[in-house]
């Protein structure tokens, strides 16, 4: 490209950056410029201005307004305009800023959207509410939401909790392609043979063999509040994927001030998302209560609180209890947020008394929590997961 072109196309994106207000210094938008201006306007200038053509338009302002045929088109041109990690961040800005969840309950206005996981959570939010012509086709977003979100997560899930699994499960008598050569000298470095200059295993240590037998029971216990939507969709999927592994017995939990114990939901993750309210209080202490009363194997088991630890109810009472699982043996696992939203805002309070006691709270990827649940599996040390400051 040369430097003249490169230097217009620099113009060009800045006219569209800037908006009508540029136009004196460089040109009105014309053309499908123009039309993408527009669709600009609409959603992040003030209401008013007229209903003419884009073509005629000489600043931006603009407005969505109520109405759900204008909406509708407004989504067509933003999905032929833009791309789809654009089209989102703009469909999340139209439901924040304009307040369009109430349009979001007709059909023709679903399927017009771009599904992406806050779409889910808005709808989710909104499943109170949603008149019954509405929930078929929110149901279809959901599930295409939900199966590209199973196509990301589940080969990675599934091989990182496997490989844990038959690492956690060790043999003393391995045969030779059994052997963990890295346990087993760390294991017998007493027996080291400086004259040799070798070590002489006394026990052999070796990675355990499969098995159909559940080995570790994982409680997920998952704040439903309002602002954890992301969480809870990924939180909904993730559950599902482990408890198609018959190595874990996966429980799932949700809560605002009431527990709903969404467990028997797990072959269909839509059906559980549909079983969250999203909205409301917390009362992260009788959540806890209610997981401790599912854990029969501590010592085998991994309990993950998912929440940004805003508590609503006896503050005291869910530390102790942190407390007593840990005590018990059980690896306990808190994030702040399971999601792609960057750092949540939290209770740092609440985050501070609990890494006290030995269990830090911190925010994680979805990408990042195969890998974690994996160390949690090997008790390996989780502050390897902790953002640095």
């Amino acid at each position: 490209m040369t430097s003249a072109n490169s230097a217009g196309e620099r113009s060009r994106r800045w006219r569209l950056v800037l908006g009508g207000p540029a136009d004196e210094s460089l040109g009105a938008a014309q053309g499908r410029d123009a039309r993408m201006d527009a669709a600009l306007a609409a959603l992040y200038d003030g209401p008013g201005g007229d209903d003419g053509g884009a073509e005629q338009r000489t600043a931006r302002s603009a407005g969505l307004g109520g109405s759900a045929p204008k909406v509708a088109r407004w989504l067509g041109d933003i999905r032929e305009y833009f791309p789809s990690t654009v089209v989102q961040v703009m469909q999340a800005d139209a439901i924040e800023r304009l307040d369009l969840s109430r349009l979001l309950l007709e059909p023709e206005m679903l399927a017009a959207v771009e599904p992406d996981v806050h779409l889910v959570g808005t709808l989710l939010s909104l499943n109170r509410v949603m008149p019954d012509r509405t929930k078929n086709a929110a149901r279809q977003v959901v599930r295409k939401v939900v199966s590209e979100l199973e196509k990301r997560i589940s080969q990675q899930t599934r091989t990182a909790i496997s490989g844990a699994l038959n690492r956690a499960a060790r043999m003393n008598r391995p045969k030779l392609t059994d052997i963990d050569w890295d346990r087993t000298i760390r294991a017998n470095l007493k027996h080291y043979q400086a004259e040799h200059r070798t070590v002489v295993p006394e026990r052999l240590v070796g990675y355990g063999r499969r098995t159909t037998a559940v080995q570790r029971d994982v409680i997920l216990c998952v704040d439903q509040s309002g602002s954890m939507a992301a969480s809870v969709v990924f939180s909904g999927v993730f559950a599902a994927v482990l408890a198609s592994m018959r190595s874990l017995k996966t429980s799932l939990v949700v809560f605002d001030t009431a527990v709903v114990d969404l467990t028997d939901q797990l072959a269909d993750p839509v059906e559980v998302l549909f079983g969250t309210q999203l909205g409301g209080g917390t009362d992260i202490n009788r959540a806890i209560g209610y997981g401790q009363q599912l854990i029969t194997r501590p010592r085998d088991s991994i309990f993950v609180l998912i929440s940004d630890l805003y508590e609503g109810g006896v503050r005291e009472q869910m530390l102790r209890r942190v407390a007593e699982m840990t005590a018990a043996g059980v690896q306990v696992v808190v994030l702040l947020a399971l999601s792609d939203e960057g750092a949540p805002a939290y209770d740092h309070e609440n985050a501070a008394a609990l890494a006290a006691l030995g269990v830090p709270a911190f925010a994680c990827t979805p990408d990042a929590f195969p890998d974690l649940m994996a160390a949690a599996i090997e008790r390996r040390d989780l502050m390897a997961f902790v953002p640095g400051d």
